[in-house]
This record gives C-alpha cells, structure tokens and sequence, in this order.
C-alpha cells in the first residue's frame, strides 16, 4: 500500500528527502515551503540534486498549506526558529500521520507536540545547499536516525514504515527505540563545529586543521557531553571522532556549515537552539557550560551587527 509524505521546510535538508524519497513509486510526496521561486520551479522543471547525488524528481510542491492532502507522515526540515509556524500552518495535514523532525538543535520535538499527537524524534546527516532554485548542490552523506519522542511518541512499527521507505529512495535511516543518543551526538557536533566556521568563514575541513580552533572545538565538546551524561543519555557515538571524519577531503572539507551560509546571507542563526540550548540545559542541571555560553554570545553579536 502506498503511503503519502509531506516534507514541511524545503530548503537543502528538507529538498533532499522530498527528492530522494519521491523517486519511489509507492509513495507521494508533497513539497510545503514559502519560497515561491523554489516551489514554482520545483512544479515545472522538477527538483534536481547534484553533487553527491544526481537526482531529478518530480514532488507536487505548494506554498499554501491548506492545498496538503491528509498525510500519512511529516517530515519537518525547517530552520528551528521557523517550527512553530510551520507546524501550526499545516498540522491540519498530520491529524491522522505521524510527524518527524530532522532539524538541528534542541527543543523542535516539543513544538510538534503542541499541534499533532505522534511525533517521531529524528537526525540527520546529509548536508548542501540551495544553487538555483528547483537545485540543490548535495555536499555530504549520511544517515539518519528515526525514534518515537518519548511525551507523545508515534507507534514504533509507524517508525520503522517512514525509516524504510526513506533509505528505499536513498536516504539511509536507522529506526531506534531510544534516538536521543543520537540527536544529541550531533548537537554537540553542531555546536561545536558550526559556529566556529560561521565566525571564521572556514569551511570545516579549514576549522579542523588549525590546532587553536581544533581545540576549541574539544572544550564545546566536553561540556555539550558532560551536559547529555547528567540527562542520562548515552551516546551512540563520540563526537570527536564525528569531527574528524567529516574533516577528511572526501567527507565535508570543503563544506560550509549551515550557520556559515546564514551568516554570509545575513540570516538568522540556529545558534539559540545548538549552544543556546546546550547551555540552558547545563543552568538546569548545574552543569558548567562557559565555552558554549561565550559562543553563544559572540554569534548573536554578529547577528546585531547587520542592524547597525
């Protein structure tokens, strides 16, 4: 039987799972997004990805969520500051599905739940960007990672469908009974590795081979883990070892981290809800966070500065 997935959010993330996952032919992908050029070139020349991965598929894509048909899945790919008005503008579609994240940061998870009754926690790897839009350059692989949140979470089996039918199309994902492991090996990765290349201008490989910066990268490092460790999560695993493999020339060396790209367009960061979020975890549980807290600080002082 057939299944229908609606991709809320297609930037990068989001346009590579509606890509992959619409070259199926058991499953119907719809496309929401508010970038209008994107949408209206992805409904007449389709969505193309180049890169790591050379796809041309054809999503029905709108700007207007009250056009999403009932879904039997949602995959939500947007930025994090941008959750609650995404799921509150299409959760109508999700009454009777089951809706997953794949955001950077902490806290999307309890968004959803606000506005649709089984939601699955989720992570992912792949990375790229946007060149033209219906285009997408595909910079990095990796897989993902699909689990029931645990305050309202989906039926397990529901899981396992959405994590099946995404590594069918070429998105290689794991269901798990337990993904916060997971989620928070790469929001320490993140934290650690984005917001130095977002005030450098370095592509992660170029962060990697400056041993001043590298260990910067270790301080984020351990207190993101000392932070995860007092929650009682478990790592599945090191993100140091994380750091350095995508440093190599075939991985991510010459990626630009999502943050860098916001910060060259003068967009808003996700640095509230990768340090910013680590550190208010750590104020709660006692747990000193003062490398994250001064990065913290130090990206949403380059946000100010584009007002003066």
């Amino acid at each position: 039987m057939g299944i229908t997935i609606c991709v809320v959010g297609c930037g990068a993330v989001g346009s590579l799972f509606a890509a992959n996952l619409a070259t199926l032919d058991d499953v119907e992908v719809w496309a929401y997004d508010l970038a209008q050029e994107h949408v209206d070139a992805i409904n007449r020349d389709g969505l193309r990805l180049t890169g790591a991965g050379e796809v041309l598929a054809r999503p029905r894509a709108t700007t207007v969520a009250a056009e999403l048909p009932p879904c039997d899945f949602g995959i939500v790919a947007t930025k994090a500051m941008h959750s609650e008005a995404a799921i509150t503008a299409t959760a109508h579609a999700f009454a009777g599905g089951c809706v997953a994240t794949v955001q950077n940061g902490i806290g999307n998870e309890e968004v959803l739940a606000r506005h649709v009754e089984r939601v699955i926690r989720g992570t992912t790897f792949p990375a790229g960007k946007i060149t033209a839009p219906g285009v997408v350059q595909w910079d990095v692989k990796g897989d993902t990672t699909f689990g029931p949140f645990e305050d309202q979470p989906a039926p397990f089996e529901e899981v396992q469908r959405l994590a099946e039918a995404c590594t069918r199309g070429g998105m290689p994902t794991t269901a798990v009974a337990d993904a916060r492991g997971p989620q928070w090996r790469k929001v320490i990765f993140n934290a650690a590795t984005n917001p130095l290349g977002a005030l450098t201008g370095l592509t992660h490989g170029r962060v990697c081979e400056r041993p001043d910066l590298r260990r910067l990268a270790s301080q984020l490092v351990a207190e993101g883990k000392a932070v995860a460790s007092a929650q009682g999560i478990v790592l599945d695993s090191d993100p140091e070892e994380l750091i350095d493999y995508a440093a190599r020339p075939e991985v991510a060396y010459g990626h630009k981290a999502s943050m860098l790209q916001d910060v060259e367009a003068h967009r808003r960061t996700e640095v509230d809800y990768l340090n910013g979020g680590i550190a208010e975890f750590g104020r709660k549980l006692g747990i000193p966070t003062p490398t994250h807290e001064s990065i913290w600080a130090l990206v949403k002082g380059v946000e100010a500065s584009w007002d003066q």
